[in-house]
Parts: C-alpha cells; structure tokens; sequence
C-alpha cells in the first residue's frame, strides 16, 4: 500500500508536535513493508521559524537522523494530481491550506483511486470553528480526529463523512528509556505558547520548581522576554529548542517531568493528552501532570503518573517523587508498560490499517465492481 501525507512540515518539530507522530507513523509503514511519502508546503511556518532560530544545520540533522523518510516540498508548480495518481491512501493535517484542501477533495470526488483522510491534531475545531467549519471536505472518505471528544465534535458539526479517532503516541523506536548521569531534578519540554498556558506554568512549573529549589531545565520555544525573566527569578535554566531526537536522552538526564496542558484542551476537549505524555512515560521518566481529564481511560491515573489539582499539590508531589525512590520506579515502569501495551506508533498504524481496510480502497472497490 502506498501512503501519502499531506503535512505542515514532517522536517521541522519547531512547535510542532505532530511530525514527532508522523514520523513514527512513517517508519513503522515503511518497516512494514508499505510506501510511505511525505509532502509539505514550501515556506511553512515550522520549517521557516526552524531555519530562522536554528539555520540550514537543523534540516541537515533532520535528513541523518530520519534517512528513510521521504518528504518533499510542493510549490505553485508542484503536479498534486500526479501525485494523488501514486497514492492509495491520501491523508491530509488540518494545517494544509484550504484552497488545497478542497483540491484534493474535488480530485477524490471526481473519481480518484485513493483513499482520502483529513488528519485534525489541533483545538481549532472548538477554539476557532468557523475556520473549520469552512474547509470543504464534501469530497473526502473521512476525519481523522486526535481524541473521542473531537471527533464527537466534528460528528456535531456535520463535518466530514465518517469521523474516527486516532489519538497520538509515542515513536518508540525513539522514545526509551535511556539512563544516564543525572545533571538535574526537573525537566519541561514544552512552548510557551500563545497565552493558552501561561498562568498554568507559573503555577505548575516555575513557582513549585523555584520554592522546592530545583535544578530544573526548560527546553521549547515562542518564550516572550517576561517569561525568561520568571525562569530566571525561579532559578531555571532556559536553553532553548531541542531537536525531538535529543528529548529522550534529555529525560534521561532528569529525575522527573511534568505535563501542563493548554487550556482549550483542559475545558474544551477532555480526553485529549499532549503527545509529551506519551513520549515522556515511553522514557521511563516519572511524570506529574497538571490537571486534566482523562476521559477516555488511556492512562491510570495515579499509577502511571501522578495528577497535581494545584500549585501546592505539585509541589507536595515533587517532593515525594524525588525523596522516595519507590514511588519513582514504580511510576515510571507503570507508566512505560502502559505505552508499550497501548500507545505506540505501531498501535497507531495497527488503527489506521485497520480504518482503511474498513472504508475500503476505492480502487479494490472499483476492481470488484
């Protein structure tokens, strides 16, 4: 089978966490024995920031760490049918622009011979609707949605055909457990962001690290200048963006990390993980979230990581977390048999051939007609 994704941008993960899953996604394929590609636009927003922050070295390093990953880029002149003409599968990320949406729609409806699958891994169907709710996807087999309430969502809205849901995971040919000499307490690898999480930070993260006078390194990006002057005030190290490659040596190299959702997921989208949890617990490193509702029962709560209802509790778990040496082993190794039972990109591609092979391939459709 041949699989195309349409993508933002597979060669940058500059706040943009959906190429560490696509990439994943792409190798277990391709291990499998299908033709994975990938396409994205010339001049998108994550390469660009990528090339501006880190220079031509960090699509280099891209191209030495993931050498059996195609990927293209496309221009005004670039043939998209032709393209299309290769592919049995055609699965395209919500960050495509939406003239080129409705393209690729209208190419499926006008009788192409390939599966056709909107790919949604973002809030704006609830934090900004309208923009979803004008992308024409009259033309397209399905929706794939990155948690049930979103998909319930789309369902509500009318959006799409038929809507599935395909929750993120972990890449765990990337992500393991890599022990190393300890250089610090606490690690967050996370952006800033666009104001969705930064009360959340202060209260999560920088003011129970700079109470508990941890050694605490934050890794991301988009950090405005009176967010560094807080880490600084709280006695954390900044240092910028990290290659998601690099992450799981990262965590090696920490006691514990914390997750501190955005806020549209917390009330708008229940159920719905940032993909850090899934690739912090496939590490091995104890895990302390902020609040959220796992909704969809992908975790034990409690037994995989530890939830803190406030500021004053993620300080008390912290403090338990790296004071007792039990409750940090047995975190991490519930946390790691949970991913490696349920949540890895092999189980993601498990689903999705799954949710190919119950739609149909149109050209198999075709051939028995």
């Amino acid at each position: 089978m041949k699989v195309l994704f349409y993508t933002h941008s597979l060669v940058s993960d500059w706040n943009h966490g959906n190429a560490h899953f696509l990439r994943g996604v792409m190798r277990d394929l391709i291990h499998r024995g299908h033709a994975a590609r990938a396409v994205e636009p010339q001049g998108g927003w994550s390469r660009q920031n990528l090339l501006a922050d880190q220079g031509a070295g960090a699509e280099a390093a891209f191209a030495r760490t993931f050498p059996d990953l195609p990927v293209e880029t496309y221009g005004a002149g670039f043939d998209h049918e032709a393209a299309l003409a290769e592919a049995d599968v055609v699965v395209v990320h919500e960050w495509t622009e939406p003239a080129l949406v409705s393209r690729l729609g209208r190419a499926r409806a006008a009788g192409g011979r390939f599966l056709l699958l909107f790919h949604d891994t973002h809030h704006r169907a609830v934090s900004a609707g309208g923009e979803i709710g004008r992308l024409d996807l009259s033309g397209y087999d399905g929706v794939l949605a990155f948690g049930e309430t979103l998909r319930q969502t789309y369902l509500a809205a009318g959006w799409g055909r038929q809507v599935f849901t395909w929750h993120e995971a972990a890449d765990d040919t990337l992500f393991r457990p890599m022990p190393s000499e300890i250089e610090g307490d606490l690690i967050w690898i996370g952006n800033w962001g666009d104001g969705e999480r930064s009360a959340e930070l202060s209260e999560f993260l920088i003011e129970p690290a700079g109470r508990l006078g941890l050694r605490t390194t934050v890794r991301g990006v988009r950090y405005p200048a009176e967010a560094l002057v807080r880490l600084a005030g709280a006695g954390i190290s900044y240092r910028g963006w990290i290659p998601n490659a690099e992450v799981p040596a990262a965590f090696g190299r920490h006691r514990v990390t914390v997750h501190v959702p955005r806020r549209p997921y917390v009330e708008a989208l229940p159920g719905i993980p940032t993909i850090r949890v899934f690739e912090s617990l496939a590490c091995g490193i104890p895990l302390i979230s902020a609040p959220w509702s796992d909704s969809e029962g992908l975790f034990r709560t409690g037994t995989d990581f530890l939830v803190a209802r406030d500021g004053a509790e993620m300080e008390r778990h912290l403090r338990a977390v790296l004071h007792d040496r039990d409750l940090a082993e047995a975190l991490a190794e519930h946390g790691l048999a949970t991913i490696r039972a349920r949540h890895t990109c092999r189980h993601r591609v498990d689903e999705l051939l799954s949710i190919v092979s119950e739609l149909g391939l149109p050209a198999d459709r075709a051939e028995v007609a």
